[in-house]
């Protein structure tokens, strides 16, 4: 590969991380990126990330994943009820509940679509399963966050008694309910359609 063809690989890979932050930062920051229900919300913010992390890499996914928790910790001041009570707990805890889960959640997507499309020659299982992987790796990731930096605390722990339950698992299983379950069908359906196809037009050398 000629020196200019690497730097224009390079500039366009640029442009896609810098638009993909774009639209996280849109989706963060407007409803279109959540769906409302009278528990916690469904965010739909998980797929641009699983998507920029099967065309970018695990860089690029990490990178995604980190704008993604970055948004998550600004929510916190004001824009989210459960984020400004963690945030008014522990400052410091609470970016790292925000922060670490879902930058590990974007490069771990990567990895795992990396891996199976060696041995996977459709490619459409490796799409599926970076996408729902991602979405699980995300709820899993920050539930075991949270647990970690705030389950000794009296609202935490108080959460645990409105809810009922007298251990971890229950109350993660509780808390996260269905709405873990829709977002991660949303994000393997959006986010494979999506990823697939734009991975078709980018590397069609590769397909």
């Amino acid at each position: 590969m000629s020196q200019k063809m690497n730097m224009s690989m390079k500039t366009l890979k640029m442009i896609q991380l810098a638009l993909l932050i774009a639209i996280i930062a849109l989706m963060a920051f407007t409803p279109i990126g959540f769906i409302r229900t009278p528990g916690l919300e469904i965010t739909l913010i998980g797929i641009p990330v699983v998507v920029g992390a099967v065309l970018l890499g695990p860089a690029g996914g990490a990178i995604l994943g980190a704008a993604f928790g970055l948004c998550s910790f600004l929510q916190c001041f004001g824009l989210s009820p459960f984020g400004a009570t963690l945030l008014a707990i522990n400052p410091f805890w609470t970016f790292v509940v925000c922060l670490v889960p879902r930058t590990l959640m974007g490069w771990l997507s990567a990895l795992i679509f990396k891996g199976l499309q060696k041995v996977d020659k459709t490619r459409f299982f490796s799409f599926l399963a970076a996408c729902l992987g991602g979405a699980l790796l995300n709820t899993i990731l920050f539930m075991t966050a949270l647990m970690l930096c705030f389950g000794q605390t009296e609202y935490i722990q108080s959460l645990q008694v409105t809810m009922n339950t007298i251990n971890v698992f229950a109350f993660v299983i509780a808390f996260v309910g269905v709405n873990g379950l829709i977002e991660g069908i949303v994000c393997a359906v959006a986010g494979t359609a999506v990823s697939k196809a734009l991975y078709v037009v980018l590397y069609r050398d590769r397909v």
